[in-house]
């Protein structure tokens, strides 16, 4: 980790502080904020800008061991001595003087930190060097301090303007965090330090510090994640109680039942404690009381105020008030959804459980938010506290080991289950559990037939259906789509199905239409599953990743990037980035990573494919998938480790998800393309249709056929797209196929045509490379159009200008050395006869070779060399 912490965000404050320094603003200006907030640093910053030959600069910082010392406060920037038997208006006089002293023509500017803690005489003399315009004055100061009457009559008299500081954003603090760590940072690490620190800086540089100096921050294929509970070092222990201080009795009570409980109900805590020192905790600021519809509900004033308060507070007495919670709740009838779970956990804490079925409760519906880490921890208790051996236990707890990615301890509870199974919908359910332990956990290929088999010996339609959606999902995903097909239509046709069952069942098939030509029909299917949710979602949350697998596929086939940001946007994202569920958001990342790579932002596709593998890494499902959208992202950016992100892929990808090969080989193709070995990565486009082809995947096949246009060989495709832009669903078949046309016959009008296509569909790569040939066709038909197509290349490649690509960097008009210079400095806007000056020729050479240069970009003149230049992708013409 990088020992310094930089500087990031408040660019308008700086902007503001220069403003004042350089005579622009005011007088001065106070920097107002909380602890930590980020005031002196800003202050330090915006001194360390000054030009030190046009600015005298006078630094003073005061601190409560010199604010009962006469000028105590400024004792940095005055002489050591003061002169002996002066009034305290000759003692001013003398110290105005002491500071202008030498400042001859520089602007003095005068900057306190912690103007708060100055003392009376140092408060007057900043307020009087305000006041007179001597110098400029610019302060910080603690908000909720007691602040001295003549730094506060700074801003009420108008002598300095207030800005107070707000806390750092989610995404100010992404980007200290990855300057602080030397890398990218994982977002759902970034929001939990975010929401932790509150964008405090300061408690965020503890937070990190302290989780650091734990080893629960780490780096995993270039991405770090913080991992653990919030770490509670004494320094940030230090940081919070100077907030908190020490607090009376009844006050502190209140605290730590918050602590306990929040967010906790305004009358159940003045049951609890007593309603006067609810009031104070209030007027304190430890404490916030918040109207949520119809109730009113009480949480601290920052997020680590609990985890100080909870560490503090003795066993006994933290038992006490838990199990007090608990009482009160279930005094009252448990009316709120998550009061079970709330419950539950309490009554675990304060080692009052008496029943493990409210546990087992608790730990489903902690599942069902994808709270990990939590439903594994009430799963556990559960399945310890069950003395009479419960199958309904021991098959939910093994499930949520799976998904929490510890699929050996899974099955080992399974194993131990079966003699506990009772009947057959027991049987079905631990057969499907198992099954899905075995199949995607541990990579047993053979898992399907196995739960064939076992389903043959179910009685009942309705528990061999259940059976057989897992059946279906597994053969989808091994790419068996005869008996996906098979198994699927089943249940499908099953009256006593339930809608879990079709639900899983039907997300299988739907996801092999998406593969097969129609996913604009699948993303109306997968709707219509997620409309009954509702009567699976609390039993078997898991089976909402079906859907969103089937979806996401869909969504990129069908070319639809608004619906991926959508998809990003809803419920389930939030919930498996907050609950710590790798699986479900190292799956969305993933298709974030394809949309933005679809978008031409490769960067951006870079760093969401390492997100994503980052967080698969640890599983047997989607890593491989990850690591081969990396390599094909890296791969349009030219980027030599795309080799080895390739090799990444092939050793984490599994045949259990068979169903994802083309994704992972047209990320080989790109790879090869990168190498610079066109007929391979072509050679390999051939193998991969035909496979596409023997399979039926042709929306698949229409990402590869034009593939085939992208690298040159659009005559090979044309017939081909044409076909399939009649039988394909989506938006990116029919420009495909015009594309694949207009390049064949090297027509200019018609590719910048279809160039606009791609543009309003958001896929600019597509359209910055069809621009790129309609710029080579039309000027070699001498077209005026030309131009235009330059002009609309290089808005194009600003959009997308890490990617490098054959079809952008063919041909292009070759420039000598001279020319490029001359090109350059005529696009700045100098004048012929300086270029001559500057580079020693005459006027009428750089005007005889800028004709060369104009006809060699197809431009008409100085106005059309900017974008010419810009649109050129070689790094030497940038």
């Amino acid at each position: 980790m990088h020992p310094a912490w930089g500087f990031v965000g408040r660019a308008g404050e700086l902007s503001r502080l220069a403003e004042f320094v350089s005579g622009e603003g005011g007088r001065g200006l106070v920097i107002g904020g909380v602890a930590g907030i980020g005031k002196t640093r800003l202050l330090r910053e915006a001194l360390k800008s000054l030009d030190r030959s046009e600015f005298k600069v006078l630094a003073a910082t005061a601190t409560i061991a010199t604010s009962s010392l006469p000028f105590g406060g400024l004792a940095h920037v005055l002489p050591p001595m003061q002169p002996a038997g002066l009034s305290q208006a000759g003692l001013v006089r003398w110290a105005i003087d002491a500071l202008l002293e030498d400042a001859n023509t520089a602007k003095v500017v005068l900057a306190v930190d912690d103007a708060h803690l100055l003392d009376p005489l140092s408060a007057a003399l900043v307020y009087f060097v305000a006041r007179s315009g001597m110098a400029r004055v610019f302060a910080s100061v603690r908000t909720g301090e007691t602040v001295p009457d003549p730094i506060r009559a700074l801003w009420t008299e108008e002598l300095a303007e207030r800005v107070d500081l707000a806390p750092l954003t989610e995404s100010e603090t992404g980007a200290l965090l990855a300057e602080v760590l030397g890398g990218q940072v994982d977002s759902g690490s970034v929001g939990r330090l975010w929401r932790l620190s509150e964008g405090n800086a300061l408690l965020l540089r503890e937070l990190v510090m302290a989780a650091h100096a734990r080893a629960e921050i780490s780096e995993s294929y270039g991405i770090w994640r913080w991992t653990g509970a919030p770490p509670m070092a004494p320094s940030l222990t230090e940081v919070v109680d100077t907030r908190i201080g020490n607090l009376q009795p009844d006050i502190r009570a209140v605290v730590e039942f918050v602590a306990h409980g929040e967010p906790i109900g305004l009358p159940l805590l003045t049951q609890a404690t007593d309603a006067r020192a609810v009031e104070r905790a209030e007027e304190l600021q430890l404490i916030r009381v918040v109207p949520e519809g119809r109730r009113v509900t009480v949480r601290l004033a920052h997020p680590l105020y609990g985890e100080v308060v909870r560490r503090r507070s003795p066993l006994t007495r933290a038992h006490r008030q838990l199990a007090t919670l608990a009482e009160l709740v279930e005094k009252a009838g448990a009316k709120r959804r998550d009061d079970l779970l709330r419950v539950a956990v309490w009554r675990l804490d304060s080692n009052t459980v008496d029943n493990p079925l409210p546990l087992l409760g608790a730990c489903q519906q902690a599942f069902a938010s994808f709270d990990m880490p939590l439903a594994c921890r009430l799963g556990q208790a559960a399945l310890d506290a069950d003395r009479e051996g419960r199958f309904d236990i021991a098959e939910s707890v093994a499930i949520i080991m799976m998904f929490a990615d510890r699929p050996d301890e899974g099955l080992a509870i399974l194993d131990r289950a079966e003699s506990l199974i009772t009947d057959d919908a027991q049987r079905a359910r631990w057969l499907a559990s198992r099954g899905i332990t075995t199949y995607w956990g541990m990579g047993d290929l053979k898992s399907p037939e196995r739960l064939a088999a076992g389903a043959s010996g179910l009685a009942a339609p309705r528990d061999r259906a259940w059976v057989q959606g897992v059946e279906t999902i597994m053969r989808t995903h091994r790419n068996d789509q005869e008996g996906a097909h098979a198994v699927g239509l089943e249940v499908l046709d099953c009256a006593e199905a339930t809608p879990g069952s079709k639900a899983l069942a039907g997300s299988a098939l739907s996801h092999l239409r998406a593969a097969r030509g129609e996913p604009l029909r699948t993303l109306r299917e997968v709707a219509e599953y997620q409309a009954d949710s509702a009567q699976w979602r609390d039993d078997t949350p898991y089976f909402q990743l079906a859907l969103e697998v089937a979806r996401n596929t869909a969504m990129i086939l069908a070319g639809d990037l608004d619906a991926v940001q959508a998809t990003i946007a809803a419920e389930f994202s939030g919930l498996a980035d907050a609950g710590d569920f790798s699986l479900g958001s190292g799956m969305l990342a993933l298709v974030e990573a394809q949309a933005a790579r679809l978008s031409g932002n490769v960067e951006s596709a870079a760093r969401l494919a390492r997100q994503s593998l980052s967080r698969l890494a640890s599983g047997q499902i989607f890593a491989g998938h990850a690591a081969a959208e990396l390599a094909h992202a890296l791969a349009l950016a030219g980027d030599p480790a795309a080799e080895e992100a390739m090799a990444d892929a092939d050793r984490l990808h599994r045949q259990t998800v068979a169903i994802l090969y083309p994704d992972l080989e047209r990320a080989r193709v790109w790879v090869r393309a990168g190498l610079g070995d066109i007929d391979g990565a072509v050679s390999l486009l051939h193998e991969l249709i035909a496979r596409l082809t023997a399979d039926g995947f042709a929306a698949y096949e229409v990402f590869a056929q034009h593939d085939l246009v992208r690298l040159g060989f659009a005559s090979e495709a044309t017939d081909r797209l044409t076909e399939l832009a009649t039988s394909v669903q989506g938006a990116l078949a029919a420009p495909a196929a015009r594309h694949a046309q207009a390049a064949a016959t090297n027509d200019g009008c018609a590719l910048l045509a279809v160039a606009e296509e791609f543009a309003g569909l958001g896929m600019n790569l597509y359209a910055a490379e069809a621009a790129a040939i309609a710029v080579q066709a039309l000027r070699h038909q001498r077209s005026p159009q030309a131009s235009t197509a330059l002009d609309r290349l290089a808005a194009l490649r600003d959009l997308c200008p890490a990617a490098i690509t054959p079809s952008l960097l063919t041909p292009k008009s070759t420039l000598t050395a001279r020319e490029r210079q001359i090109a350059r400095l005529a696009a700045a806007g100098v004048p012929s006869k300086q270029i001559a000056e500057q580079i020693f020729l005459s006027p009428r050479t750089v005007d005889n070779h800028l004709l060369r240069i104009y006809v060699k970009l197809g431009v008409n003149g100085r106005a059309g060399l900017a974008a010419a230049l810009r649109a050129l992708a070689s790094p030497d013409l940038q």
